[in-house]
């Protein structure tokens, strides 16, 4: 069994159609966890018209925040593998299969994706090329590369993941990326397997990479992520509960 985990929010316009295009990759027995933020729209009744056992919806969350709307979602997830999934992109054909193939060696993978617009015209072929995607503490601490929509890990990540840090300075994605690395095996899988979707209600702003934040504040961030990470390192490496995926680490 695995999991795929969506945080929802006002998503009413795309919601249907990326639902759609994962539950026809999946297997009878995975589940899709939907942790619904309390949306004012439609997105709730859009999600309940599909009538598929599969999905798991968890509703009257009062977050306020897609980080802990998504640590919710994880956080109910029962599968072995689990994918993460915004609720506006489209999966394409492929990559539930190809995804997990590589689950086989690797504890967290990051795949391509086609930026594209609403009306899922091409913005940018690769998001990898745009945004020089690749794995590396440092590098991703100075400008995260994990994109949460094109990620899938092994649940034995969670045991050192959660919970997620008490800060809006590390995004749930980055910090699952950042503890994979630590503790497991990452790759950056040259292949396009999503449309990742821009608009002006995303998650993640239309001008992605794009920082609004002055220098202080960036400087900030980095030392809160720098006190997360030196927690992890002491649960590895002074508490003796090494995952199975610490011969493969890169500190």
């Amino acid at each position: 069994m695995n999991s795929v985990c969506m945080a929802t929010y006002n998503g009413e316009l795309f919601v249907k159609s990326q639902i759609f295009s994962i539950l026809k990759q999946l297997n009878p027995d995975d589940e899709l966890v939907i942790s619904d933020d309390s949306s004012t729209d439609m997105t709730i009744a859009r999600i309940k018209e599909i009538s598929d056992s599969r999905i798991k919806l968890l509703e009257n969350n009062l977050f306020r925040d897609p980080i802990r709307n998504f640590e919710h979602a994880i956080s109910n997830a029962k599968g072995i593998y689990i994918f993460l999934s915004d609720q506006d992109d489209i999966w394409l054909d492929s990559k539930y299969k190809e995804m997990l193939l590589l689950l086989k060696d690797y504890s967290l993978i990051v795949s391509d994706s086609i930026i594209v617009d609403e009306d899922l015209n091409i913005l940018y072929p690769s998001f990898f090329k745009y945004f020089n995607s690749g794995k590396g503490l440092i590098k991703n601490m100075i400008r995260s590369s994990y994109y949460g929509s094109c990620m899938a890990f092994h649940s034995e990540l969670l045991r050192y993941a959660l919970p997620f840090p008490d800060t809006k300075e590390i995004g749930h994605d980055l910090w699952l990326g950042l503890v994979a690395e630590l503790t497991g095996k990452v790759y950056f899988a040259n292949k396009q397997l999503i449309l990742y979707r821009r608009h002006a209600n995303a998650f993640t702003p239309e001008s992605i990479g794009k920082s609004t934040r002055s220098g202080l504040q960036k400087l900030k961030g980095r030392l809160v992520m720098v006190r997360e990470i030196v927690k992890v390192i002491y649960k590895i490496y002074f508490n003796g509960k090494r995952s199975r995926f610490n011969h493969h680490a890169r500190i």
